[in-house]
């Protein structure tokens, strides 16, 4: 345990958080000492307490604020995937190297979820049938779907880079304005004029 400033004992950061701004509004990370585990939308006070309930629930240990975490593995994971979101942010990172926990999903979501992180760049996207054909499940484009809507690690693993069959843009938990957001700073959607 680690000795927070107001002298109360805090945990030895077995998963660590942070908000941190970004051009499409607050985000909500989280990382234990496997990697980053958690990039939530929307990170206003009542959402990042709700997150923070289910990190809880799905972790080890309660997550501890990054301004009272010891120094370690976890807090390094946050630290480094902050600095590469603002480095995406600003176009000046394509591709993501932290380390990814992967323990909140599992089956085929997570198999759908490494698919999409090792096989679509940025820049490009793909649609959920062709996911689902890259995953060896050709007809499971609605189980795609529903991985992409349970992401708990969008931008990194980019699900806005999974679009609808035809031309469509498909759902995105963060928005659809979001989702287009992304998708011009990457280049695939015009920038939006206002």
């Amino acid at each position: 345990m680690a000795e927070a400033r107001n002298g109360e004992k805090t945990a030895g950061a077995g998963c660590v958080w942070a908000v941190h701004r970004a051009p499409i509004g607050p985000l909500l990370l989280a990382a234990t000492e496997r990697g980053l585990v958690l990039v939530a939308f929307h990170a206003d006070a009542r959402s990042v307490d709700r997150r923070l309930e289910e990190l809880r629930a799905g972790l080890d240990g309660p997550p501890v604020a990054r301004a009272e975490a010891a120094a370690g593995r976890a807090a390094d994971h946050l630290d480094a995937a902050a600095a590469e979101l603002a480095a995406y942010f600003a176009g000046r990172l394509r591709s993501f190297s932290v380390p990814l926990d992967w323990s909140l999903v599992g089956g085929y979501q997570r198999r759908a979820l490494q698919e999409l992180a090792a096989s679509v760049p940025y820049g490009c996207t793909a649609e959920y049938g062709e996911l689902a054909r890259r995953t060896g499940e050709p007809d499971a484009a609605r189980a795609v779907g529903a991985a992409m809507g349970a992401n708990p690690l969008p931008v990194v693993v980019p699900c806005h880079r999974v679009v609808a069959s035809a031309g469509g843009i498909g759902g995105f938990g963060g928005g659809l304005e979001t989702k287009r957001e992304l998708l011009a700073l990457e280049g695939v959607l015009p920038e939006p004029l206002f």
